[in-house]
């Protein structure tokens, strides 16, 4: 996997594919996902959604939670599998439930949005904390919005400021 994920860092997905299929086919969640998130971004392989929902189906459904946040993605985006943002949040919920930073960023979102799940500023701003204890710098500056239009907490433009640098 070292290898594979060294190819993708430099950009040769070609090479990390050739490694990374094998395992895939043998049952490496993280693998299958790495497969998927290609064939998503057609990044050394044409792209291709359906083939990108299968994998990352497959690694979603063995518990892998970068698996899970990408085919979140997808139903949030109907990209490769019709449209369906309840599917996306309960898989974005399973993927933040296991640390991932950019589903509970996405998460956190939704829950702010309000317009897929009922919005609870609470649990949004719980997750984007997380997320920003991770380095995620769009949660960051969701919480300075949180603290600077007072969503769940009393109005403070100064924890608004301080979290708006950190992001930047």
């Amino acid at each position: 996997m070292a290898a594979a994920d060294a190819a993708a860092a430099r950009g040769d997905y070609a090479a990390a594919l050739a490694i990374w299929g094998p395992l895939a086919h043998a049952g490496n969640a993280r693998a299958q996902n790495n497969v998927g998130a290609c064939f998503a971004g057609g990044l050394g392989v044409g792209r291709d959604p359906a083939l990108a929902v299968k994998w990352l189906t497959l690694a979603a459904e063995a518990g892998d939670a970068a698996g899970r946040r990408n085919l979140a993605h997808a139903y949030f985006r109907g990209d490769g599998v019709p449209e369906d943002p309840w599917r996306a949040a309960a898989l974005y919920r399973q993927a933040a439930e296991a640390g991932d930073a950019e589903a509970e960023d996405m998460l956190s979102w939704m829950l702010l949005e309000g317009e897929i799940v009922p919005p609870d500023p609470g649990e949004a701003r719980r997750l984007a904390e997380a997320a920003a204890a991770q380095g995620n710098a769009p949660a960051m500056t969701r919480l300075g919005m949180i603290h600077h239009n007072a969503l769940g907490v009393p109005r403070d433009p100064a924890a608004a400021a301080r979290w708006w640098a950190k992001a930047a």
